[in-house]
């Protein structure tokens, strides 16, 4: 998914890396986009990493080079919230973060779906072979339950992630999120 149109929307703005880079940057690091360039199809970015320590702020410069904006789109994404409040997170929450947002239906409920669909339907043919016509209306309607059961998961695990960090975040404001 791509999040800019050209890399110029880059410039001056925090990305939220998703994907570890070797000796730069590791998954949950806030990255501030200096400087940018596009050669060809090539995409040629400057940044800087900030560490954060509760004594001081360490930062270093580096430079990447991506094949194409995609690329660069995949590595890193924006993230204004955990921009914002990067200091109230460890970087153990932030990758956690990253992996419940970056679930969707593909990769988190259709695998749920297929195996308890196979499941009930190898139980519902099996239990039910004499009357076939009950087997494939019970499976049918438990496949559909998980279907909507692994949906719900999947929104009410995004969400509750969410709350958790803005919990976090709002115990230094004083303000309490049920």
């Amino acid at each position: 998914m791509n999040y800019l149109l050209n890399i110029d929307e880059a410039v001056d703005r925090k990305f939220l890396v998703t994907k570890a880079m070797r000796g730069q940057a590791e998954v949950g690091t806030i990255i501030h986009v200096m400087d940018a360039e596009q050669q060809g199809q090539a995409v040629i970015v400057y940044y800087r990493v900030t560490r954060y320590n509760e004594k001081f702020h360490d930062y270093q410069d580096y430079t990447a080079k991506f094949e194409n904006l995609s690329a660069f789109c995949k590595w890193c994404q924006p993230d204004n919230f955990i921009a914002r409040n990067y200091e109230c997170f460890s970087i153990r929450d932030i990758q956690h973060y990253i992996k419940v947002k970056n679930r969707n239906f593909a990769s988190f409920c259709l695998p749920i779906i297929l195996i308890a669909a196979i499941i009930i339907w190898a139980c519902a043919l099996l239990l039910f072979k004499d009357k076939l016509i009950i087997g494939i209306i019970i499976g049918a309607l438990l496949t559909l339950l998980v279907l909507f059961g692994a949906v719900y998961l999947l929104k009410v695990q995004k969400k509750k992630e969410k709350m958790r960090l803005y919990r976090k975040v709002s115990a230094g404001w004083g303000v309490v999120f049920e």
